[in-house]
């Protein structure tokens, strides 16, 4: 009889009901290069809701495990493998797409190429929230729009579990970084992060206050973490030959084709599109944003804000606390000690 692991998995599509704890086979090391890692913790992320409610990308022969983010300890290493061993503390993003099983489980299989050593000052729920968002910031602030010192930079819901991260890797490269924000507490929050300008996006016009910080000019880059409605309206603050990154698609321009007029670069961001066609190469360079990140963390210049810690079996709380947003920082799952 194989060995058995906790798991939860997907039953159909629809709200936090449908995912379900149960004992499953152990997953076994596949390819020579791959490595099993005994989960401590995982993390949530807004694409967990997404397939939740529509379904995974991928149609696997097994049970759906939803989650992409993991951290642990590896227990075993297929033959090929030199660059970890049985007993190294590892995270990771992988799986949780349909396909290979995510990160919902006492184990994981994860090619070797895409995990990342946890250093021993790094706690295992802090390296578990590190992996996706780390890799779409520096995907989307670093590579694709190229902020640099001095430049002006607006973070929608910059105290959110992704927008947390972009003040403050804006603020690395010497940006000057404004957030979007809720409530007072939150706009402690993103200053605290290293924000110099929040903008109260319920009671104020945040393009007319952005103008304003940057004495009309425009910004240089935004982050749109939100949507359409918002990302459209981000179109006026902007300089011309401004940069937007969205993580929410890409929408039409606006009645007054500003886009077009400002001659905006407009970048898609989406950070999954490797592991959904396969694309190793480029999962295994995403695995190296993970390990700068990791650096910055241990060094002490990057801080992950754990919102809420959930154990696995309050699975159902943990993804309706997800789907009611409003959280600083992210969502982490305890799955071991």
């Amino acid at each position: 009889m194989s060995a058995r692991m906790k798991a939860i998995v997907l039953d159909g599509t629809g709200g936090p009901e449908v995912l379900r704890a149960t004992q499953i086979a152990m997953p076994a090391l596949r390819r020579d290069t791959d490595v099993l890692v005994r989960l401590k913790a995982a993390a949530l992320n807004p694409a967990d809701s997404w397939f939740r409610s529509l379904g995974p990308y991928i149609k696997g022969k097994g049970p759906c495990i939803l989650g992409h983010d993991g951290a642990g300890v590896v227990e075993a290493v297929g033959k090929a493998v030199k660059s970890v061993k049985p007993g190294d503390a590892v995270c990771f993003c992988n799986g949780g797409i349909g396909g290979d099983p995510g990160t919902y489980a006492e184990f994981a299989v994860v090619p070797a190429s895409q995990v990342v050593a946890k250093p021993d000052s790094v706690d295992f729920a802090t390296a578990a929230a590190l992996p996706l968002v780390s890799i779409t910031i520096l995907e989307s602030l670093y590579e694709r729009a190229g902020v640099t010192a001095g430049e002006h930079v607006l973070i929608h819901a910059g105290a959110g579990g992704t927008g947390h991260m972009a003040v403050q890797l804006a603020k690395l490269r010497g940006a000057r970084v404004a957030a979007t924000v809720s409530t007072d507490e939150k706009a402690q929050f993103v200053r605290d992060l290293g924000a110099e300008k929040p903008i109260f996006y319920r009671k104020e016009d945040f393009v007319a206050v952005a103008r304003a910080w940057t004495d009309d000019r425009g910004l240089d880059v935004a982050l749109d973490n939100v949507g359409a409605e918002a990302m459209q309206k981000t179109f006026r603050a902007m300089a011309p030959y401004g940069r937007i990154v969205t993580l929410m698609g890409t929408p039409a321009d606006d009645a007054d084709t500003t886009a077009y007029v400002q001659n905006l670069s407009i970048h898609n961001v989406m950070m999954l599109t490797p592991m959904i066609l396969g694309m190793q190469a480029r999962l295994d360079a995403q695995a190296r944003l993970v390990g700068q990140a990791m650096d910055l963390v241990a060094a002490g210049k990057l801080r992950v804000a754990i919102a809420e810690r959930f154990d696995l079996a309050e699975i159902g709380a943990a993804h309706a606390r997800l789907d009611a947003g409003g959280t600083m920082g992210k969502i982490v799952i305890r799955i071991a000690d």
